[in-house]
């Protein structure tokens, strides 16, 4: 039933465009009432963008079962990957769907507020694995937002050259910029976690105390 209220939809989009079709239109085609229309969607808004609800389900999953020991910046590229899966699945409906949110201002609203949700649980996640870092809070919601700007980069591309193209690549190369940019590197260490080296110039032969009270004048500084 679902499925086909979404396919009557956009069959009468395209016909008709967004704006003439109303959902009594759209429950006719499919054969169906209103009161199943607006038990699978809210509003005309979300048949348009179906999915979208399951997809987010799933990201807040995927990132809620992640380890400790993960690189928590590899753990959003993944999940912002599940976004990717999502379209890919049916490429056709994703390019319609890309064109429609085009000449519809409402709907490119719409999708901003969804990809907004997106960005917020990978921000969320974020958050919780940088607790106690220096800037948790602000590296969280940049790299967050740098993961959704770089997926959406590739995939608008994706959509733009209609489905044409290796998608999971053009996704990979961008989040792998991210990745580069933001992932912890293998013998790096947090600069909150690194210990604090001092030098000291003395004299040889000072005595010892006089040594260690130049450290600790050091160290006061900091």
């Amino acid at each position: 039933m679902r499925d086909a209220l979404v396919a009557a939809a956009f069959q009468l989009f395209l016909e008709r465009g967004y704006e003439q079709t109303t959902v009594d239109d759209i429950v006719a085609l499919a054969g169906v009432g209103r009161r199943s229309f607006f038990r699978y969607f809210p509003s005309k808004e979300d048949v348009v963008f179906p999915d979208h609800e399951r997809c987010l389900a799933d990201m807040t999953a995927f990132l809620s079962e992640g380890a400790d020991e993960d690189d928590p910046v590899q753990r959003v590229c993944d999940a912002a990957r599940l976004v990717l899966r999502m379209y890919a699945e049916n490429p056709t409906f994703s390019v319609q769907r890309y064109r429609l949110t085009r000449k519809v201002p409402g709907l490119r609203a719409y999708e901003l507020s969804v990809v907004w949700r997106y960005e917020r649980a990978l921000a969320e996640y974020l958050r919780g694995r940088f607790t106690g870092r220096r800037d948790g809070t602000l590296q969280a919601d940049v790299i967050a937002a740098g993961v959704v700007a770089a997926h959406n980069n590739a995939l608008r591309s994706w959509l733009r050259s209609d489905g044409q193209g290796n998608a999971t690549a053009a996704v990979d190369h961008a989040l792998g910029y991210v990745r580069g940019t933001f992932g912890d590197r293998p013998g790096d260490t947090a600069v909150e976690d690194q210990e604090d080296v001092v030098v000291v110039i003395s004299r040889r032969g000072a005595p010892m105390w006089r040594v260690v009270r130049e450290i600790e004048s050091t160290l006061g500084r900091d």
